[in-house]
């Protein structure tokens, strides 16, 4: 009796042995920090978009993903306490943000939160095992900006004077701002004539439209008739600033002609939903390696010039000529760097 209850206990081991394992599916738990608010901000929302975009084609291919989207306001003092809390709840696989100033923000997180994972876009970092900074080139950027608005400034159209003088109105110091964002512009500007100077001003925030016009206004009296704004909220002002006062203005990033029709005459932009969708997927795949950054710039297709959606009333041969900058550069034709 004895054997036969050892020979059915041994039989329905086996059967469980052999009958397959299912082991429980990993979800993956996204969150998206916005340093600022998603709506009105097109930066933002692409960032939220492109998250989105790969969550869907992962749930397409069998993976399960949930995306929470956090906004984090405009007061950057208050940034680091948000990230800290979302890292502290342990429910996020990876942390995903946009802004240059977030690669030092997220290492003082980590060192409460040490196991958290950051991809963080429009940045750079390298070295740290728990972030992946996937970055634009911005000197590149910024010189193609910079090209442009010396373009304008030396031709015949109403607002234009005779100085060579150019502006940019920044946010915050940063020293993508600093070393790469403000030289390229100047050094596009000297490509059309060596002689220009720039005009660079900083807000001290990133929502203050009236001191945003008030400084605006002040650099329109000083000579300067085409103006770079990097500012967020602020950026309203410098608009009204320069239809007020009798100046062009350039937008940094994502097309922003309709923000100020005939006062906003030229663009770049940046590939930030695909290069975020991308790097999500990469994520979830397991391909994505952390410590390591990633700069993209204009032979990528990462950075470029928005052509589509340029007033009327700017000359042909203006739009022309930047056309041109920008596909020597596509093609390595033209080098430029920040070093």
């Amino acid at each position: 009796m004895l054997k036969k209850k050892v020979f059915v206990i041994c039989c329905i081991a086996a059967l469980i042995t052999a009958l397959p394992v299912f082991a429980k599916e990993k979800t993956y738990n996204i969150a998206v920090f916005v340093p600022g608010i998603v709506k009105g901000s097109p930066t933002y929302e692409l960032l939220v978009e492109g998250v989105q975009e790969a969550q869907q084609r992962m749930v397409k291919a069998g993976k399960k993903v949930t995306v929470k989207t956090v906004e984090g306001g405009f007061n950057q003092g208050e940034w680091q306490n948000g990230l800290t809390a979302l890292a502290l709840t342990k429910k996020y696989d990876i942390i995903v943000s946009s802004n240059p100033s977030l690669p030092a923000i997220a290492e003082k997180v980590l060192q409460t939160a040490p196991h958290q994972k950051f991809l963080l876009l429009d940045g750079y970092l390298a070295g740290n095992a728990n972030i992946k900074t996937v970055g634009f080139n911005q000197y590149e950027q910024g010189y193609l900006n910079g090209y442009y608005a010396a373009l304008l400034s030396t031709s015949s159209m109403k607002y234009a004077n005779s100085a060579y003088k150019i502006g940019l109105l920044a946010g915050q110091e940063y020293p993508v701002m600093n070393e790469q964002i403000k030289k390229g512009y100047l050094d596009g500007a000297k490509a059309v004539n060596k002689d220009f100077e720039l005009d660079f001003r900083v807000l001290g925030n990133w929502y203050d439209a009236a001191k945003a016009s008030e400084l605006a206004a002040s650099m329109i009296k000083n000579k300067t008739d085409v103006i770079l704004t990097i500012c967020g909220g602020g950026n309203a002002g410098v608009v009204a600033a320069a239809r007020e006062q009798g100046a062009y203005v350039m937008w940094f990033d994502f097309p922003g002609y309709a923000y100020g029709q005939d006062i906003i005459l030229g663009s770049t932009e940046i590939s930030q939903k695909s290069a975020c969708t991308d790097a999500v997927i990469a994520f979830i795949e397991g391909r994505l390696t952390f410590g390591t950054p990633v700069e993209l710039g204009v032979e990528d297709g990462a950075v470029g010039f928005a052509f589509e959606g340029i007033p009327a009333s700017v000359p042909r041969d203006i739009i022309e000529k930047e056309k041109a900058l920008v596909e020597k550069m596509k093609t390595g034709a033209i080098k430029v760097s920040a070093r």
